[in-house]
């Protein structure tokens, strides 16, 4: 599968780097509007493959997209100190407006990923930029807080994190919804398995692993300045699903599901994008939480009058 990524920085350099890994593709092209960043990136990428599997790796323009099934947008700006959500917002839509119908100029047919934020909001500006059926338009979402969620479940249970089925629902930001009620793992309801096992999930372990996965970005920010290995390997994630046609369950950003509004559900993902958007069983507390988060991003979207 030929893959496009329009944006070398951090995450989508990242998301190159294990999309060779994994062998998500057998050619990758990368643009940027710094050329050389581009082709360093490129070729760095280009020596890892020997470890990995083959693929080909091109830095270019946009017309080296020609036959790509799949272009992921990690283009676009970071927030400015004391810049406004909106400021940035609308900054960051004047890119998207220059960028995607050049993409579809060279690759009509691909497949959309987003990743560049407020992911949310930007996979419905997308949509609309780009005239596409919605299956077509994947914004990243929170596959990245579904993986911290299944992550620190399973150090407090002391499992491997691919045994654990739970999901975090909504805007990829502060008004995520943790979806407890429905986890599992081994069929079992998680709070009734930790019980099991004498690992109980208290108010306190809750707390905990909410403030785990909601806080994270923050953290891993003020550390190191950016987050970008984990949603790399979800790019990476996302791309070996849609090559191998695989209907796999992941939480993506999409406009189906509640209201028009972009947001993440859990979504069957196959060949030729989103097949299926499931809606989820939660409990009422959740399910109010989930109608107060596309609240929140209807207004983002809405300040646009885009």
């Amino acid at each position: 599968m030929k893959i496009g990524i329009i944006g070398c920085g951090f995450v989508g350099s990242s998301g190159a780097f294990a999309i060779a890994l994994v062998g998500a593709a057998t050619e990758l092209i990368l643009v940027d509007i710094n050329a050389e960043l581009a082709s360093a990136h490129a070729e760095d990428i280009l020596h890892a493959t020997p470890f990995s599997g083959p693929v080909r790796l091109a830095a270019g323009d946009y017309s080296k997209l020609k036959g790509a099934e799949l272009v992921v947008l990690a283009c676009g700006v970071g927030q400015k100190p004391g810049e406004s959500r909106l400021s940035l917002l609308e900054r960051n839509v004047n890119i998207f407006q220059n960028v995607v119908p050049r993409v579809l100029e060279h690759a009509p047919d691909s497949i959309l990923l987003i990743v560049s934020n407020p992911v949310d909001v930007m996979t419905q500006v997308v949509t609309k930029i780009s005239g596409l059926p919605s299956q077509r338009v994947i914004g990243s979402g929170t596959i990245l807080d579904t993986a911290r969620f299944r992550t620190l479940i399973a150090e407090h249970l002391g499992l491997a994190p691919q045994s654990v089925h739970a999901y975090v629902l909504g805007e990829h930001g502060d008004s995520e919804v943790l979806a407890w009620s429905n986890g599992k793992i081994g069929g079992v309801p998680i709070i009734e398995f930790a019980e099991q096992i004498g690992r109980p999930i208290t108010d306190d372990v809750k707390a905990r692993i909410d403030d785990g996965v909601r806080r994270a970005a923050y953290r891993i920010i003020e550390g190191k300045g950016a987050t970008y290995y984990g949603i790399g390997a979800g790019i990476a994630r996302i791309a070996k699903a849609i090559r191998d046609d695989e209907g796999a369950v992941l939480t993506l950003s999409n406009i189906e599901g509640v209201n028009d509004v972009s947001l993440s559900l859990t979504r069957v993902l196959k060949a030729k994008g989103i097949e299926t958007t499931i809606q989820p069983i939660l409990s009422n507390e959740e399910e109010q939480a989930l109608h107060r988060s596309a609240d929140i991003l209807r207004e983002a979207a809405a300040e646009l009058k885009f």
